[in-house]
């Protein structure tokens, strides 16, 4: 069938008293009103400006307040995927117009007033098409919007006229606000007030966009809001799936996006970027390693949007989620033994230093695909060490955004075949990593020292620690005389002259010179750092720095090949045959050939 698009610019009497035809409704998949007041009164004072300047009187003459998109759903109400805010926020001022105006006793009115009372009437309540009778109980505009309170205090304001003084939601105050513009404006200037509501009926334009079907509306309201979606690609996922249920399932799922939101809110995630995560297994099952990632909508569209409506779609959401609760949070998951486990969140922690986000997918298909193995907290942590001394040797050695992406994306779908997949990285020169680590980039120093600092102690770093240069940044120019100060500034840098340091304590620290410093070092909790500071050394200068590179650099390589040696040795979980898998022999050669074996 051919699609039906409906575009009639109206004034805003004539397009809200359609909705004593086709009420309007605000779908349970949107965002909650949002408008500040701020937004509302420069919809006021504009109108208000409009109307002084040329408005409010039967002159050519209009105010354009945007675009509305909608679409006819089966209950023969209007859906509005675009614009609520805006058609909330009318019906909110003439309602405080309304209310204003009906507070003067009857016999006091002028006609004016009498006049716009009637006339605001069949925009906001359905009333009797003989008798003109206002059910005020009948509301022209219902919320419906995952957020019940809301809902309700929309509803009474309309009803009533009146709003919580004391409440602090969007709509009560929004609506307070409103009566105290139009109060403020009808006693500084009397005679325009009636131009103002006439101008706001009739020379307020808006373009309704009426489409056929929801997907349609969809479409079109993408369309329009390429730059800047106030609707998330989630909201839409979320009208989509929202669609697809009978009318008894659609309760629970929405029930169950609610908590799935607010659980990844309190995560520090999204619903968003869950489903980002989730593209990427998706993808991983698919055995696609295509170096381009599609855009999170459009991976989802294809096919009719047929990967929404997989039944296990939220369940795998929660799953992904729980990943993060551990990551972001430290939150520990009831009946999962890993998420208590000090060396794997260690791990976890350390690949959270990486700079960029490439670690995250393979981590959450390895979580997704084997999380429930009888051996999982043991693989799982060999497989995050093993995934972390590659990430950190890559970018020790080539330092950009996108030098792993290949190698991961072969890395997700090898994880679905097996849980110790074959790291196919490629080919880095080891020779040069003991230099790299001495003289790291300074993106990946978080990471060399979070991975020394963790075979030192049992417990995650502090939340705020700083990076601290044991030889100050700052230093006396007599403090060197005969060593050119491009070679001091570069020697400073080395991982040597390094730390994790508690950012109190840092700043206390300042830059003064090692003998001062130390006493501060003592009273770290961070294991190398206390260390450093009840240590025998007494002075620190650039041969210092150049000693502890050296020690350093050759305990990150023993760490390196310690972590490869183990997974090496993972057991392969189909022990059918007791020759070793091709993964493994892929893992043989590869050691070789970095000289690890």
């Amino acid at each position: 069938m051919p699609t039906t698009i409906e575009v009639n610019k109206q004034s805003v009497e004539t397009l809200l008293g359609s909705g004593k035809t086709k009420p309007f409704v605000i779908p349970e998949y949107q965002r909650p009103y949002a408008w500040t007041e701020e937004q509302v009164e420069t919809l006021f004072e504009d109108l208000w400006e409009f109307t002084a300047a040329s408005g409010g009187t039967e002159r050519d003459g209009t105010y354009f307040l945007g675009s509305v998109v909608s679409y006819e759903n089966e209950d023969g109400e209007q859906e509005i995927i675009d614009g609520q805010q805006r058609i909330t926020s009318l019906f909110l001022l003439l309602c405080a117009i309304y209310t204003k105006l009906k507070a003067t006793p009857e016999s006091e009115r002028t006609p004016q007033a009498n006049n716009f009372i009637g006339k605001i009437e069949p925009v906001i309540w359905r009333t009797d098409k003989l008798t003109g009778t206002v059910d005020r109980n009948n509301i022209l505009l219902t919320s419906r919007v995952v957020n019940n309170e809301g809902n309700e205090t929309l509803r009474i304001i309309l009803e009533t006229g009146r709003a919580d003084e004391s409440a602090k939601d969007n709509y009560s105050r929004n609506y307070r606000y409103f009566q105290e513009l139009f109060d403020k404006h009808s006693t500084e200037n009397p005679l325009m007030v009636y131009q103002f509501i006439y101008a706001l009926l009739n020379q307020a334009i808006l373009l309704p966009i009426t489409a056929d079907t929801q997907d349609t509306a969809l479409t079109i309201f993408s369309t329009l809001n390429d730059r800047g979606l106030p609707l998330s690609d989630a909201d839409i996922f979320k009208a989509k799936m929202y669609n697809q249920f009978s009318p008894d399932e659609k309760k629970a799922f929405i029930d169950r996006w609610k908590d799935l939101d607010e659980e990844a809110m309190d995560a520090d995630e999204s619903i968003q970027q869950l489903f980002y995560y989730n593209m990427f297994y998706l993808r991983a099952l698919e055995k696609d390693t295509k170096t381009t990632t599609p855009g999170v909508r459009k991976y989802y569209a294809a096919n009719k949007f047929e990967k929404l409506y997989n039944p296990e779609l939220m369940d795998t959401l929660f799953v992904i989620l729980n990943l993060w609760k551990v990551v972001n949070k430290g939150e520990e998951i009831e009946g999962e033994a890993w998420s208590k486990n000090i060396k794997i969140r260690q791990s976890l922690d350390t690949l959270s230093s990486y700079p960029n986000e490439f670690w995250k997918y393979p981590v959450v298909i390895y979580y997704v695909c084997y999380r429930n193995e009888e051996s999982f907290e043991t693989k799982f942590g060999l497989f995050l060490n093993k995934l972390l001394g590659e990430l950190m040797s890559k970018y020790l050695l080539i330092p950009t955004i996108n030098a792993v992406k290949p190698d991961i994306l072969k890395l997700n779908s090898a994880i679905v075949a097996s849980d110790a997949p074959a790291f196919d990285f490629k080919e880095i020169d080891m020779s040069r990593l003991e230099a790299s680590i001495q003289n790291p980039n300074r993106n990946v120093v978080r990471m060399l020292l979070k991975t020394l600092a963790y075979e030192e102690q049992d417990d995650l770093l502090p939340g705020k620690w700083e990076i601290e240069h044991i030889f100050p940044q700052k230093w006396q120019a007599n403090y060197f005389p005969d060593v050119p100060d491009a070679t001091i500034k570069e020697k400073i840098e080395h991982i040597g002259n390094k730390l994790p340091f508690e950012k109190k304590l840092n700043i206390v620290a300042g830059n003064g010179y090692f003998g001062k410093k130390k006493t501060e070092y003592v009273k770290s909790k961070i294991a190398i750092t206390k260390a450093m500071g009840t240590s025998g050394v007494t002075e620190w200068d650039l041969e210092s720095i150049t000693k502890r590179d050296i020690r350093i650099s050759d305990n990150i390589m023993n760490i390196l090949k310690k972590w490869n040696d183990a997974y090496l040795n993972i057991p392969v979980s189909d022990a059918t045959e007791d020759k070793p898998s091709d993964e493994q022999l892929a893992q043989i050669e590869e050691f070789k050939k970095k000289g690890w074996i």
